[in-house]
């Protein structure tokens, strides 16, 4: 039997692929606790997200217990990304209106390159579907807490 990770592997993104730098991230809340499809923690979350500024974030979808983005690095100069999620994890953290909530976040996240416009496309709809999968609304378009941030041109 294989060893299971107790937590994700986050190599550094390359820029040796033959695209631009775009790297999909999960983030979830700690417990899976159903804490971020609300008005309020989807405006807390963006104003961190611009806060932030190593990395731009894309098109991103926001679930009840967790949440999906694409980002790319701001410059070639980018942060760690894995400093970067902390970053914006203590920013939502500090300003949260419940503190009765905290702890917010899971210790880690999942990232991952993409490696093709078709893989970042491919991608992009299985996100902006997951609301629909998880019975929340029929359409895609009619989830509220999604959006884009910045183009993230492939």
């Amino acid at each position: 039997m294989l060893p299971q990770r107790k937590s994700p592997v986050h190599t550094p993104p390359s820029r040796g692929w033959s695209g631009p730098v775009i790297v999909y991230l999960t983030v979830c809340t700690k417990d899976r606790k159903p804490l971020l499809a609300r008005e309020a923690a989807h405006l807390l979350l963006r104003d961190a997200w611009a806060a932030a500024d190593g990395w731009l974030v894309g098109r991103y979808v926001i679930m009840p217990d967790h949440l999906h983005l694409f980002c790319a690095p701001g410059s070639h100069e980018h942060p760690d990304l894995g400093k970067w999620v902390q970053f914006r994890k203590t920013v939502v953290s500090s300003r949260w209106m419940a503190p009765q909530e905290q702890p917010i976040w899971q210790h880690s996240f999942w990232d991952s390159q993409l490696r093709s416009s078709e893989s970042y496309e491919d991608k992009w709809e299985y996100v902006r579907n997951n609301p629909v999968r998880k019975g929340f609304c029929t359409d895609p378009e009619q989830w509220n807490h999604q959006g884009t941030m910045n183009v993230l041109p492939w």
